[in-house]
């Protein structure tokens, strides 16, 4: 006997959320697979916060800096990354929650969900065609970078404890990188 899981379209999981069925669940959509978030701790927590802080000031008015919201993903997917970096206006996201295009680059936040966001999360988003991603590793702590998609694959990945970092859409951008996990 083979168990199949069921497989949601955002259609359907859009359907859900409106029926309020997932209202008192932390759950977001991975390749039409329903997936429960694990509760947010408190570094976890600080950390995000404090980063999309200091985006915010660095950015200005060149991008938006969301916080755990969706995005939606061709490849039945709507995570919701503890930090997306998404085109303005924002007001577009009345009628639909950011796609791939609108993405500059995406952060997770990650101590008990390292394997997941270095995993599936990665796999997600390169399939998607994000061509960067950032994962913040509290354990600790450092900054992996995923960059150069071939193939719905990110063929970098580079580790950083120290130093600045330029997102690939913003070059003339220096982010300190011990500011997104520090106080």
């Amino acid at each position: 006997m083979t168990l199949t899981t069921a497989k949601w379209t955002i259609a359907e999981y859009h359907q859900l959320v409106e029926t309020g069925l997932l209202d008192d669940k932390r759950v977001e959509l991975l390749e039409g697979i329903i997936v429960d978030m694990p509760p947010e701790g408190m570094p976890h927590a600080v950390y995000c916060d404090e980063s999309a802080i200091y985006l915010r000031t660095l950015l200005g008015d060149r991008a938006k800096v969301r916080e755990a919201h969706p995005i939606t993903l061709p490849n039945d997917s709507e995570p919701e990354p503890d930090i997306a970096i998404v085109r303005t206006p924002n007001r577009q996201y009345l009628a639909h929650h950011p796609y791939p295009a609108d993405i500059f680059w995406l952060i997770e936040y990650a101590n008990t969900t390292l394997r997941k966001d270095i995993t599936d999360k990665k796999r997600v988003y390169a399939a998607a065609g994000i061509a960067e991603y950032w994962v913040v590793n509290l354990q600790i702590p450092e900054l992996i970078v995923f960059r150069d998609l071939v193939d719905d694959t990110y063929q970098t990945e580079t580790k950083w404890a120290t130093g600045t970092i330029s997102p690939l859409s913003f070059s003339d951008l220096q982010i300190d990188v011990t500011k997104l996990f520090t106080v």
